[in-house]
């Protein structure tokens, strides 16, 4: 339970910050998918399971607040936290080098997903002029700062985790 409220809190200030704060620090109108960070934090820290409900809830908030139609953050969250989740096992969690990588790579696909989804529906062809001046500044912003949420994000599981353990061994029968 204490998993889930602090994730939930998590998730919402999140959406707090990435919407006041972060326009602060926009490079160019771009500025950094935090979402997206945590996603693939818990992804990696936690694997796939964790990582869809985690990516199911924070697109479910993009999609409430901030979507066109319900659902579609939710699922592309849902299944960028699956396959991210997918890196969990043979990672050492003190390497920020892979999560900085792969949330790179997950920050491409999730807005080429974006534009298939809005932009090239709807009639907007311009794959290349959005590919230079959106996809590839968001995915180098991105894995910038997942260098400083990754490590919050870290910190916060371990907490966590320390926690569980310490109940799971009060609760035990030896």
């Amino acid at each position: 339970m204490r998993r889930v409220l602090i994730i939930f809190l998590i998730l919402v200030i999140n959406l707090i910050f990435q919407t006041s704060v972060l326009p602060a620090f926009a490079i160019r109108g771009i500025v950094p998918n935090t979402a997206l960070i945590i996603i693939i934090s818990f992804s990696l820290l936690r694997g796939s399971f964790e990582g869809c409900l985690v990516g199911f809830f924070a697109g479910l908030l993009q999609d409430i607040f901030f979507g066109d139609t319900l659902c579609t953050y939710a699922l592309l969250g849902t299944v960028t936290g699956f396959f991210a989740g997918k890196f969990n096992h043979g990672f050492f969690r003190e390497n920020y080098a892979t999560p900085v990588i792969i949330s790179m790579a997950s920050a491409v696909i999730y807005e080429t997903a974006v534009y298939v989804i809005g932009f090239l529906f709807k009639g907007n062809l311009h794959y290349f002029y959005f590919v230079i001046t959106i996809i590839v500044p968001e995915a180098v912003y991105t894995a910038l700062c997942t260098f400083i949420i990754y490590r919050i994000l870290f910190s916060v599981n371990d907490y966590i985790e320390n926690k569980e353990k310490h109940k799971r061994k009060l609760f035990s029968i030896k």
